[in-house]
């Protein structure tokens, strides 16, 4: 039986073996993600996921500027020629509220493999940008979307809303958010492995040696998203593993790694859902680390991921 105690096992040996040459591979670490060396950090993100999206499908340059209370809201727009369909998909990039754009790998994917309409968000990233920013703008987003949702040839009752990682914290805060402002609800809410909690006060998320996003470099992302460290006071539309309510959302897919800082976390959150009257299904991947599925993604546990997380947006689009 595997030994689950990450705090006390070297993290690697937990990583599915086909994975593990992408760690491997890695240049060094330059530490921590933090003030002081963001502007680096996001020009290697920015070189990775330009290297990423070239192997994207292709779809046509299509922007929309929605006219703010706090000024310009850019939504990128990947539509596949080939649907019929008038799903449509908000989407929310990763990137740890720091970095990231909305020219997105898996905002194509889902457009390409799932045939629905993708929004995707360029929200206002911190630190020059904390916290309600994002959330202001992914509201803007969503209202914006359902009002013009004829003109923009999709149906307003048939919007889902998903992100990953930051994305997917985001996508949470915003429907809860929404919620609370009586907005009415999205369909279906997909969550990949969401940055939820802004304590990681768990078994894995005290872990410290985690590849990819580890817990010093999230503590200091969410310090520049909340403009400091509130603790247990976070917002919940900013933190929204701090929510006291989880009743009447959408239903709600969420997948994660078992090698991943937010896991824990993540477990929570679809407890709590379940727990408040909300639908919500879970699936934890063995010996996956944070977004390994895309950086890797003929490995047999990415397959089995990719697929899993597309049919579950076909399911909650209703497709059969």
């Amino acid at each position: 039986m595997r030994d689950d105690n990450l705090e006390h096992t070297g993290v690697h040996r937990l990583i599915d073996a086909e994975l593990l040459p992408v760690i491997e591979s890695r240049p060094p670490n330059m530490g921590p993600v933090c003030r002081d060396n963001l502007v680096e950090v996001r020009r290697l993100s920015d070189e990775a996921r330009e290297l990423q999206c070239g192997t994207a499908p292709e779809f046509a340059a299509e922007s929309h500027v929605i006219e703010s209370e706090e000024g310009e809201v850019v939504v990128r727009v990947f539509r596949p020629e080939s649907s019929s369909r008038r799903n449509a998909l908000l989407w929310f990039h990763g990137g740890g509220y720091i970095m990231g754009s909305s020219d997105d790998l898996l905002g194509k994917q889902f457009a390409a493999n799932v045939g629905c309409t993708v929004f995707s968000v360029e929200y206002r990233l911190a630190p020059e940008h904390p916290h309600p920013a994002a959330v202001n703008d992914g509201i803007a987003a969503l209202k914006w979307l359902r009002n013009e949702a004829e003109s923009l040839g999709v149906s307003g009752d048939k919007i889902a809303i998903a992100g990953a990682s930051a994305g997917a914290g985001l996508a949470a805060g915003v429907t809860l958010l929404n919620r609370d402002s009586n907005g009415p609800m999205p369909v279906f809410q997909l969550l990949l492995y969401p940055m939820l909690d802004n304590l990681h006060d768990t078994v894995s998320g005290r872990v410290e040696e985690y590849p990819i996003w580890n817990r010093q470099t999230s503590l200091n992302a969410w310090n520049m998203y909340l403009n400091g460290s509130p603790g247990t006071h976070a917002s919940p539309y900013a933190a929204p593993g701090r929510a006291m309510d989880l009743s009447c959302l959408p239903p709600t897919f969420l997948g994660v790694g078992d090698v991943d800082l937010f896991r824990d976390e993540n477990i929570a959150f679809v407890q709590k859902l379940i727990a408040d009257g909300s639908i919500g299904e879970l699936k934890i991947y063995p010996g996956v680390y944070h977004a390994a599925e895309w950086q890797y993604p003929d490995a047999g546990i990415s397959q089995r991921m990719i697929a899993d997380t597309f049919a579950a947006l076909r399911a909650g689009f209703n497709i059969e």
